[in-house]
């Protein structure tokens, strides 16, 4: 009570009172209340936009030229690091691409070999002519690139 000599909003015995508990009159959300809901809100946005990983937006790769046609050997391939790719030809004239990240933990395969694309890490084997796992401990295949030969280069399609 105002003028009892306790703050506005606790009992006798220090309790806090409901208007104080971030209710206002009639079951209306106070003002406490509404500021707890906003900051987990913008905690939930902050956190949403970190849920990538860390992965940063890269720019298309659409058209762009990743390996020539004479760097990637039948039977074999090349590992294109910097772009995070791995080129293969698992036959004559067929070029093939796939994310060079493990589908197991992330690690980065090694250069393909009598069509083998393997990841040193934890021992896991792909297909290089459809990134199927053919040894785990991965059990999903790498992610498919589609590309096409144009003139000397292989090319994003």
């Amino acid at each position: 009570m105002p003028g009892d000599g306790r703050p506005e909003g606790t009992t006798a015995r220090g309790d806090v009172t409901g208007r104080e508990s971030g209710r206002g009159s009639g079951g209306v959300p106070g003002r406490r209340e509404v500021l707890g809901v906003a900051g987990v809100a913008a905690c939930g946005v902050a956190l949403a936009a970190c849920g990538t990983g860390g992965a940063q937006a890269r720019p298309s790769l659409k058209g762009q030229v990743i390996a020539k046609t004479a760097d990637v050997p039948v039977g074999g391939g090349k590992l294109i690091g910097d772009l995070k790719l791995v080129v293969t030809q698992p036959q004559q004239g067929v070029y093939k691409a796939f994310s060079a990240a493990c589908t197991h933990k992330g690690c980065t395969v090694s250069t393909p070999k009598d069509n083998i694309i393997r990841c040193a890490c934890h021992g896991s084997e792909f297909a290089a002519d459809s990134g199927a796992p053919n040894k785990g401990p991965a059990t999903a295949p790498l992610t498919a690139i589609a590309v096409k030969v144009e003139g000397d280069g292989i090319v994003v399609a």
